[in-house]
């Protein structure tokens, strides 16, 4: 349970590919009207992998103090 900042980091990176995924199948169906539209889901998924970035780069810090 020590390393839980480096498991949320990953479950950031998967929703942050999940999001790209939705925003790709959003931008590219042409016949379904989504409330948050391509860009939305694309910028949640640029905010939850850069979450993920910093969780990781925390870590590395703190593994690199002791």
């Amino acid at each position: 349970m020590d390393q839980w900042t480096i498991w949320l980091g990953r479950l950031g990176a998967l929703g942050a590919l999940v999001c790209g995924i939705i925003g790709l199948i959003v931008g590219f169906s042409d016949d379904l009207t989504w409330k948050l539209g391509a860009e939305g889901w694309f910028a949640g998924g640029a905010v939850a992998a850069l979450l993920s970035i910093v969780m990781y780069m925390e870590d590395a810090a703190a593994s690199r103090k002791q």
